[in-house]
């Protein structure tokens, strides 16, 4: 945000006297959600593969968290567990641990315990040293007990707790601080049992966790399933409905793992649908007897891209960042939010089929082979119900946790350490030219970083004025080519205040890629959330609507209103407010929704005009309470002066700003000047 404060002072010295306060206006009424698809689903009819009276042992990893401390999440699910009369040839192990305190007066907070919930109900068969949930050792010692104390036909393994994704993993341990990697899965799992693709030793694993119905946690593991069950965004605290689903197999113990994980998806979604819950609600179930084909289809996607990449890097990592940038993706993946690194891979491939002809289609239908059921919300309508790590970020950490997990193909590997550090390793090049990529990526920085997209150049770009008055900026091929978006930044300039006051950013320009040319669309109005002026952040840009993050305090808590923008209805939905990702890159999974005398802050970015800020800082600004129904609109602003700017994006998320526009605002006439220095 520093070139904000650099372009916004420059241009201050050209302008005059800036004037006035935000205009303010009252809430509008709240409308019903538009024609948006709400559920999606195969239709698929699962038929019964087992007998009646096959036995069924279901673990159970229920590692608490701050989920437990919190909100008693897992106390609830366990509660919802005992709502189930179970047959005598169904049985439910249950380790606890992981949080500082459990919400009840059955489970121990300083020692990790084992149950068993049976026919005759929850009986605790041993409490254990006060064990790490984030440690791969203790994952392998209560597989191996369920193994060798409870035999069964068919077995079931659910982890509960948070997810990150492919970089980051499950179940945080809150004590500890420790968490389990995908590789820290598959050598728990192995520690235990011998994989067999013919016949697994789990008849379904299940994530009730954020963001783990990813390619690389379904090929982690291989061998060890025959079905896997997960959402690729984030869950809300709600999780999995325990009654629903441990219910149906209780009734019909004949149902295999595709049936089972159809049930699990419909029970989740009629709990989300239930709570209002549902708006980006997502689960999926995976069929791994897929994953020979899904390998083959995913790698070859990867190994076509890194030879157009290195073809010619900078046109094709930008083309394919803006792919990246209009897919589904999942957990934020801004600034304010920070970043998961998850994008949905169908519409990845969909997004780049131009580019990429020869994969693409390949791609696409090896995930719909694979997943064979999946549900999800309206503003999550074009995913394929399975994601795969991109780097949105450019952050090398997250890269590097991801080069490091065994389940992650090598060509998407290599492909991202090209994109992040700008060259690839000598050993690969020769290989290009192959079926496959028959050797190692690395798993640690180079030594130096190469920059591709030197975006520098771009800095105080000139701005242009048009014909009707409108301000744009005309770029060329060689320059789009260092780009995977375009956006603009707004601020506001208070001389009276001493302030400048930074409001977000928003696609919302005329962009023209065929030309290179960027218009402005500045039409003097900002998303308002009842009247008052919000931060905003794009998180997705799609054919039939906007995602937006806004930073707010809501009851003095720090979290972001996930906010929709419906292009055939010209309306902003509020979908609830959520926390950003913790220090460990893990998702919250607690979706409020805003209710009646609700106490909100605006949160936006500022600095003084006259001082020796050296950046924007965070500050408060308007703090009010909501009605019934909170609404946001697109408002006008008042009159007086604002800031507005291109900014230009890499794929590596660098970014360079445009020579400065003042928009002057008086009774509601526009002024455009642009500055010319």
């Amino acid at each position: 945000m520093q070139k904000f404060r650099r372009a916004a002072q420059n241009f201050f010295l050209l302008t005059i006297f800036l004037a006035t306060t935000i205009f303010s206006a009252g809430c509008g009424e709240d409308a019903p959600k538009g024609e948006i698809q709400t559920k999606s689903a195969k239709g698929a009819v699962f038929e019964d593969v087992y007998k009646n009276e096959d036995t069924w042992l279901i673990q159970w990893y229920l590692c608490g968290t701050d989920l437990e401390t919190q909100g008693g999440a897992a106390s609830a699910d366990i509660q919802e567990l005992l709502g189930v009369q179970l047959p005598s040839n169904v049985k439910i192990l249950i380790q606890t641990g992981g949080t500082n305190q459990w919400q009840n007066n059955v489970v121990s907070s300083s020692a990790v315990e084992r149950f068993i919930y049976t026919s005759n109900g929850l009986e605790r068969i041993a409490t254990l040293n006060d064990a790490d949930m984030g440690s791969v050792d203790t994952l392998a010692d209560f597989v191996r007990f369920g193994k060798e104390n409870y035999p069964a036909d068919h077995r079931v393994f659910v982890f509960w707790d948070h997810g990150g994704g492919s970089a980051v993993g499950i179940c945080l341990d809150e004590r500890t601080g420790h968490m389990l990697s995908l590789n820290d899965l598959r050598t728990a799992f192995t520690a235990a049992y011998e994989p067999s693709a013919e016949n697994p030793p789990f008849e379904l694993i299940g994530f009730d966790a954020c963001l783990m119905a990813t390619y690389d946690t379904v090929n982690t593991l291989d061998g060890l399933a025959r079905y896997v069950t997960a959402s690729e965004e984030v869950e809300p605290g709600i999780g999995w409905n325990y009654t629903g689903w441990v219910g149906e197999l209780a009734k019909n113990p004949a149902m295999g793992g595709a049936k089972l994980g159809q049930i699990i998806c419909n029970a989740y979604m009629e709990d989300c649908e239930r709570y209002d819950l549902d708006d980006m609600a997502t689960l999926s179930v995976i069929d791994l007897k897929q994953l020979p084909y899904l390998r083959n289809a995913y790698e070859s996607f990867g190994l076509e891209a890194l030879r157009a990449a290195h073809k010619n890097p900078k046109n094709f990592f930008s083309k394919f960042g803006r792919g990246a940038a209009n897919a589904e993706n999942y957990g934020g993946n801004t600034r304010s939010t920070g970043y998961t690194n998850m994008v949905d891979i169908v519409d990845l491939a969909k997004g780049n089929k131009a580019i990429l002809p020869d994969t693409s289609d390949k791609l696409v239908s090896a995930v719909e082979e694979a997943v064979i059921y999946k549900v999800s919300g309206p503003y999550r309508n074009r995913g394929g119900g399975l994601s795969s790590f991109y780097s949105y970020s450019g952050d090398e950490e997250s890269l590097v946790a991801y080069l490091n997990q065994d389940g992650a193909p090598v060509p998407q590997k290599l492909l991202y350490y090209y994109l992040i550090y700008g060259e690839l390793p000598a050993d690969v090049i020769p290989l290009l030219d192959g079926d496959t990529l028959v050797t190692p990526a690395p798993t640690t920085p180079p030594p130096q970083r190469q920059e591709i997209f030197q975006v520098s150049q771009l800095e105080d770009f000139q701005v242009q004025m048009d014909k009707d008055g409108n301000a744009f900026v005309q770029l060329s091929q060689e320059q789009m080519d260092l780009l995977s978006s375009v956006h603009c930044q707004l601020v506001y300039m208070g001389l009276e205040d001493d302030v400048i006051l930074y409001l977000g950013s928003d696609a919302d320009i005329n962009a023209d890629w065929s030309t290179g040319t960027f218009t402005d669309n500045f039409r003097g109005v900002w998303p308002m959330l009842d009247g008052h002026p919000v931060y905003v952040e794009i998180t997705e840009e799609n054919d039939g609507y906007n995602l937006y993050s806004i930073p707010i305090k809501l009851n003095g808590v720090e979290c972001n209103l996930q906010v929709a923008y419906v292009y055939a209805e010209e309306k902003y939905y509020i979908l609830g407010a959520r926390k950003g990702l913790d220090n460990h890159g893990m998702s919250s999974r607690e979706l409020i929704k805003l209710k009646d005398g609700d106490e909100i802050t605006t949160l936006h970015y500022g600095m003084t005009i006259s001082g020796e800020d050296e950046d924007f800082t965070r500050v408060e600004v308007d703090t009010f309470q909501i009605g019934a129904n909170p609404q946001i609109k697109d408002e006008k602003l008042g009159d007086g002066r604002y800031g507005y700017a291109f900014e230009f994006v890499t794929p590596t998320e660098e970014s360079a700003l445009s020579n400065f526009i003042l928009f002057t605002i008086s009774n509601g006439e526009i002024t455009t000047t642009v500055d010319v220095q």
